[in-house]
């Protein structure tokens, strides 16, 4: 039997190339690949650190309310007679009678002090606590910290808007808290000849119970639209948090064209 020429023989493919590519595409599973376990590794990563963002706050703040039930606890509970406590009649400690006998206990002083015999004796009180050198000083200040502390939830004397001043030099601008107006000695000092001034709180970095009074000039404060919260958020993470204005801003014009 004569074979054509122009036929190209096709090679036959033996016992022995199959064990061959058998045994190749073996050899390549078992190497490792340089970009499935890039994958696999981000991917957990991802996992983990949104296991992070997840359980981190929930944790954290767990643990200060138990650390501050505690703390109550340990200074309270020994003042409050044992006929009161439940352990007295339960197996077992039952958490937070502390911090409740301390709502109760400040409440009922809170009360008593409102009237007047109450504020005579506080009155009473002060006095001899002013006529300590050191003590009165000492006494004085927690007194306005405290104060200040209670009525920063008053919306008339809390941050009233937020602004940015040009700080600490030529073109940095800073996040400030615009507090009111300059009044009293201050407005009337007048100083460098400023007539209009403003009381703004600067924090410094992530630390917000720390920070500068300034009296600016009302110039020189650009008024921002963010909430105290949002611009609050951007100072406790140094700037990581930033408050989502575009998806508002959308919102607002979704809102607008459906009532149009």
């Amino acid at each position: 039997m004569s074979r054509d020429p122009n036929t190209i023989e096709q090679p036959v493919a033996t016992t022995e190339d199959g064990e061959a590519v058998l045994a190749e595409g073996l050899k390549r599973l078992a190497h490792d690949d340089p970009v499935a376990p890039l994958r696999l590794g981000a991917r957990l990563r991802n996992y983990f650190l949104t296991g992070i963002i997840i359980v981190g706050p929930v944790a954290v703040t767990v643990y200060l309310i138990k650390w501050f039930i505690d703390f109550a606890d340990d200074y309270v509970k020994p003042l409050i007679p044992s006929i009161y406590l439940p352990e007295t009649y339960l197996p077992f400690a039952v958490p937070g009678i502390g911090v409740l006998f301390g709502i109760m206990g400040l409440t009922i002083i809170g009360f008593l002090g409102a009237n007047l015999l109450g504020r005579s004796l506080i009155s009473g009180g002060e006095m001899v606590l002013d006529r300590m050198p050191i003590v009165r000083n000492v006494y004085r200040a927690l007194k306005q910290i405290f104060e200040s502390a209670v009525t920063a939830t008053d919306k008339k004397r809390a941050f009233q808007k937020v602004g940015l001043i040009e700080f600490p030099s030529k073109g940095l601008w800073s996040i400030v808290f615009v507090t009111g107006e300059a009044a009293g000695e201050i407005a009337a000092a007048e100083p460098g000849g400023e007539t209009d001034l403003v009381t703004v709180f600067m924090p410094t970095g992530i630390v917000p119970p720390t920070g500068f009074i300034c009296f600016v000039p009302r110039r020189d404060v650009t008024l921002l639209k963010m909430s105290v919260e949002d611009a609050a958020k951007i100072v406790i993470s140094a700037g990581m948090v930033m408050p989502d204005q575009q998806a508002r801003l959308r919102k607002l014009a979704d809102i607008a064209r459906a009532k149009t």
